[in-house]
This record gives C-alpha cells, structure tokens and sequence, in this order.
C-alpha cells in the first residue's frame, strides 16, 4: 500500500511537467490557436473561454471532492457513530443547489457561443478605421478529390488553390459536384459543408499576409487525405496584379475540360480565364447530377488513384513540403 501512495504522490507531481510539456509540443501543430483573421480570432476567443470556464469547473469539483473525502473520511479524529444518518431521504438545500449550478453553467456557455454562431453568418465587422468593402464571392465547388474556386466577378477559375486579398471579406459560395465536404482554413476559420443542389454561405478573411493550409475536414473515400488546397493571401495590389496575369495568360475552361476534371481522382493544380459556372452550378437543383451523369461508372470503381499516379506523387511532395516556397501563379 504504502508503494502505490509513493507512486500515486509522484504521479500527481509529474502530472503538472507532463501537461506542460504536452501543450508546448501541440501548441505548434494547433492552427485554430494562431488565427490569421478575424473569423479565427473570435473562434479561438470562443474555445478558449469554453476551455477557462471549464477548467475552473474542473477545479472547484476537485477541490469539493478533495474537502469532502478528507473531513468525511471514516477515521477521522473525533468521529462519532451518530455522526451518520443512514435514514436520511434528502436534503432541499443541496437538491437546489446542484440543479441551479448546473444550468447556470449551461446559460453561461450557450449565450457567448449562440452569439458567435450569428455573428460568423455575415460578414466580419470592419474595425474603426477601415473602409468597408464588399465581400469578393468565390464559388467553392468540390468533387472527388479535389477543389475548384471560381471568381464570377472576375471570370477567372483555379484547381486547388486560391488567391484573396488581404484586409477583405471573402464570400464563399460552397457546393459539391459528388459526395459531401467541407471547406475548412483553420487559420482563417472554421469548416462549413459543401453539398450537391444546396449552396452554403460561408464568410472568411485574411488579416494577414502569407501561404495558408486548407483541407477538406468531411471524409468522403480513398482521395480525402489528398483532398488539400493552398490559400494564397496577398496584398489588394498583388491580388489585382495575379487576376490581371490570369485573365491574360491562363487558357479558357471549356466545358470538355472541366469534364474531364470532374473525374474522380487526383489533379495538380491548374488555372482558367473563364469558369464552369457559364453551364452548370453545382449548387442548384438542376446541376446536382452533372458530375455523375458523365461519370457514373468510375464512381463504382476502387483505387481511382492507381490512375492518377503523377498527380499522386505531386501532391506526396507538396504534403512534405514547408509551405515556403516561392511558386508564381
């Protein structure tokens, strides 16, 4: 008995090193903690008051459970026999005390996060001394396993990746040609679905300049690990000058292409001076189908990938990669 005491007291003085330890090592790897955004910064508010306001819980059941175990422990000094009522059917006091906690708590965690819920369905405030601008829309459609953003405004289509302009609203308008999944920039925000004849508004922005990570965070086959994307967050005069280099360099999106594009499996990364949405929105009704009506029987096959081997190599390398690197588009 007297071993397990000793290795319960030095467990409990390692347990304080060891949650150190654990945050500094995942504080690195936690993206939603280093928001890039105003969205990210008032979800990381959010989740961090959560996880303050329920560790303070932690602690104040530990530390009742701690008093109570002490000063109610059977050897006791002083402890007296008629000290315990075993006929006791309840105490109203305590009855009231522990369903009023607990619904206390639930009011104090629902109103800020039913709050930050309708604040993130329109677009980020802008801040004192700031302009007000209006959202730049990017259609964000998805299909087995890979990403297409089209500017409508600027007629202008990309293949897994994107550019945005920094200090901007972004409007993404999400759908999917197939399966179900969702857009997700961890440092600029949180995820939101992308679903075939449905359309989701989904608000972001970049506050600050740099090369971004998004994924989609909805599992959906064998390609959903590659299923990644990069946003490329520039300044308005470098985001205007790649639109300008784009509607004059890159070729049209023929309707042929995009077909072929749409097949499930792997893709680099490609760029079009015109979109898809000149014959089909994924988002409506009428456009659901589009992707399995012309390739309805490759959706029935495995190992899709086998097929795709360059562009799976690719992407292996660009997973491996620190994200530095000085690609133009």
């Amino acid at each position: 008995m007297k071993n397990i005491n000793r290795l319960f007291k030095k467990g409990l003085a390692l347990l304080p090193l060891s949650m150190v330890l654990l945050l500094s090592g995942c504080n690195s790897e936690l993206a939603v903690l280093d928001p890039k955004g105003p969205v990210a910064q008032t979800q990381k508010d959010l989740i961090l008051y959560s996880v303050y306001f329920m560790l303070f819980i932690v602690v104040v059941v530990f530390a009742a459970f701690t008093y109570m175990v002490v000063k109610y422990r059977e050897n006791r000094p002083g402890r007296k026999e008629t000290d315990y009522d075993p006929h006791m059917h309840g105490n109203n006091k305590i009855e009231v005390i522990w369903t009023v906690i607990p619904f206390i708590i639930v009011i104090a965690l629902s109103i800020p996060t039913v709050d930050t819920l309708f604040q993130l369905e329109k677009p980020p405030e802008v801040e004192a001394n700031e302009e007000e601008q209006e959202p730049l829309v990017i259609h964000a459609t998805t299909a087995d396993w890979k990403w297409f953003f089209s500017y409508p405004e600027e007629n202008i289509e990309t293949v897994n990746y994107l550019h945005i302009p920094t200090d901007r609203p972004i409007e993404f308008k999400l759908s999917s040609a197939d399966a179900m999944t969702a857009l997700w920039i961890p440092r600029l925000g949180g995820q939101k679905y992308n679903m075939a004849g449905m359309m989701n508004t989904h608000y972001l922005e970049a506050d600050e300049e740099g090369v971004y990570k998004g994924r989609n965070s909805n599992f959906n086959g064998e390609g959903f690990t590659k299923q990644t994307f990069e946003v490329y967050a520039e300044s308005p005069e470098e985001y205007d000058q790649w639109v300008s280099e784009t509607q004059d360099q890159a070729p049209e999106l023929t309707q042929e292409r995009y077909d072929e594009l749409l097949a499930p499996g792997l893709t680099e990364e490609h760029e079009f001076s015109s979109t898809h949405l000149a014959w089909v929105n994924h988002g409506n009704p009428e456009g659901m189908d589009y992707a399995i009506n012309r390739h309805f029987e490759k959706y029935g096959e495995l190992m899709h990938l086998e097929s795709h081997q360059d562009a799976e190599d690719f992407m292996d390398e660009e997973n491996n990669d620190d994200h530095e690197s000085d690609r133009d588009h």
